[in-house]
């Protein structure tokens, strides 16, 4: 393989999984770590992707948000982890929207027992929770997104501007120090609105999302109450949510 080849190869895969450590792309590219920090310094020194303690993380928007089904089947482990966390932070009684996404998902699945008023905002959220035995539950109009399932457009909007939540849920595409950032224009605008809605805004992040800016800008992060992540989140980024205006609650 030439370097340049190398290269091309780093490029691809960082930029396909948002960041990757240095032993990852020794074993991709079948080279000594000592080569692949070579190549990632030559690589940040051309503004190509950014270096970080350990490996790099792409600097290119993502544009386009992976099938659901595709990221249904991703991190598993750590979605539930995250749910079983967001859903200690919930009290009985209180109201709570639920936004899109898989690991959102996952928090609705952990509040079926639970004595709550829920509004989800997908159909995949919406059937699990049916028939809940002490869960109150509020359905939106608006026009759910293929595959993805995601209630969006005015009268998903109407009706979270109708109401008044204790805790939102938000899902996240990409979440840095300058903000959370989603895939879809019309997702952006049901975020803001979530946020809009509620008193308290916890978000919903793996690591990975942490180094990942996506298309539509949706919020600062000092619009947001809380991100709850997983106890492996790079402490750089970590502490720079938390000086600019967060919580980071590990699970």
């Amino acid at each position: 393989m030439t370097i340049s080849d190398r290269h091309r190869r780093i490029l691809d895969a960082v930029q396909q999984a948002g960041q990757l450590g240095v032993p990852q792309l020794a074993e991709l590219t079948g080279t000594s770590e000592m080569t692949v920090r070579r190549d990632l310094e030559q690589l940040a020194d051309q503004g190509m992707l950014e270096r970080y303690r350990g490996g790099a993380r792409s600097l290119t928007l993502r544009g386009e948000a992976p099938p659901f089904a595709v990221r249904s089947h991703e991190g598993q482990d750590a979605k539930r982890r995250i749910a079983a966390a967001v859903a200690d932070l919930i009290a009985d009684g209180e109201a709570v929207v639920v936004d899109s996404g898989t690991t959102c998902l996952e928090v609705a699945r952990l509040l079926v027992p639970r004595r709550l008023t829920v509004m989800p905002l997908s159909m995949h959220a919406a059937n699990a929770l049916t028939g809940a035995p002490q869960l109150r539950l509020l359905l939106p109009g608006g026009e759910p997104r293929r595959d993805e399932l995601a209630l969006t457009g005015p009268l998903a909007e109407a009706s979270l501007a109708a109401l008044r939540f204790d805790t939102a849920i938000l899902g996240c595409c990409g979440l840095t120090a300058d903000g959370l950032t989603a895939y879809d224009l019309a997702d952006a605008a049901m975020k803001r609105a979530i946020i809009a809605s509620a008193h308290r805004v916890i978000v919903v992040a793996d690591p990975a999302k942490f180094a990942r800016t996506a298309l539509a800008f949706v919020a600062p992060v000092s619009a947001i109450s809380m991100v709850v992540t997983t106890d492996d989140v790079a402490e750089d980024d970590a502490n720079a949510l938390v000086a600019a205006g967060t919580i980071i609650h590990r699970a």
